[in-house]
């Protein structure tokens, strides 16, 4: 008796895909969803073709044993950072990522962060909520005299300076030899003495990891600035810019990419006491819109690979 030939098998971790949009574009495939790569199955990660990801999970050469028939990793977002490309690549296994989608929804929170933050609301906001009246301590500069650097010039970087350039006096990028020539740059080691506002919209590399750090709010200290992170979180000391936002030497911190493994986030030693401080639990693409379009990508992108005979409406 002729075996069958079981059917191609996708796995998406919870919250990363539409699994009901996927499951109606992939007929003859067999959709799983699982709550994170370190509590999948087995089996199930034996068998899989295709895996789709969120940001916040992990994926190093150690685990990527476990998934034995993978052919794509489907990454519903942009940043790669948990994901071990080299070791993908040396499997023959293809990454598929689409950051665009997302770009302009966390601009849209970078704008929201750079207002709260000048005009000290979530100071205010903490103190109120600890039984103080501050409004003397909310007195703030104009947003529109605020000089801002921008930290990253991909689709990210790009967009919140489109998104702030009508607020501010000037907006200038980190120069790097691959920066486009059509975007205004400055030395990156003149940035900390110039700008009023730090967007950080970097990849987390090893060059970038802890990037804003002690010896570089120490460089920025004369200013005072905002420091907004829309990339990730690890291109922060984030105990060095909490101790800075503490005793002034940060205006504001804004931190949108908090995922659950950074918990707990604040140290015990976080001095006492209200702060300028903005955090959010990954927020910044989550708006319907983005949803939609990177939920349409993903069915898209797994019918190309799992079956190239079907195709979904883009």
């Amino acid at each position: 008796m002729t075996g069958v030939m079981p059917a191609p098998l996708l796995v998406s971790v919870r919250g990363a895909a539409n699994t009901e949009l996927l499951q109606k574009h992939l007929p003859g495939c067999a959709v799983r969803e699982i709550g994170g790569l370190a509590t999948a199955d087995s089996k199930l990660a034996s068998r899989a073709e295709v895996l789709v990801l969120r940001s916040g999970q992990f994926l190093d050469a150690d685990r990527l044993s476990t998934w034995s028939a993978l052919r794509h990793v489907i990454r519903a977002g942009s940043g790669l950072d948990g994901i071990d490309v080299e070791a993908l690549e040396d499997r023959g296994i293809t990454v598929h990522r689409n950051p665009a989608p997302s770009a302009d929804a966390v601009a849209e929170w970078a704008l929201a962060a750079l207002l709260c933050l000048a005009r000290r609301i979530p100071y205010g906001h903490a103190a109120l909520m600890a039984g103080q009246h501050t409004k003397q301590h909310c007195l703030a500069p104009p947003v529109s005299r605020m000089r801002v650097a921008i930290w990253g010039a991909g689709p990210v970087g790009r967009a919140c300076a489109k998104a702030l350039s009508p607020h501010v006096a000037e907006i200038a990028f980190a120069a790097r030899p691959t920066l486009p020539s059509a975007l205004p740059a400055r030395p990156a080691d003149e940035l900390p003495g110039w700008a009023d506002t730090h967007v950080v919209a970097l990849p987390l590399t090893a060059e970038n990891r802890g990037r804003f750090n002690a010896p570089f709010l120490a460089s920025a200290r004369g200013r005072h600035p905002l420091l907004i992170c829309v990339g990730r979180l690890g291109t922060l000391d984030v105990d060095a810019c909490l101790r800075a936002l503490a005793d002034g030497r940060l205006s504001g911190l804004a931190l949108d990419p908090v995922e659950p493994s950074d918990l707990p986030l604040w140290p015990d030693s976080t001095p006492p006491g209200p702060l300028n401080l903005l955090a959010t639990p990954h927020i910044g693409a989550q708006r319907h819109d983005v949803r939609a379009v990177l939920d349409a990508w993903v069915a898209t992108t797994a019918a190309e690979v799992l079956t190239p005979e079907m195709s979904v409406p883009r």
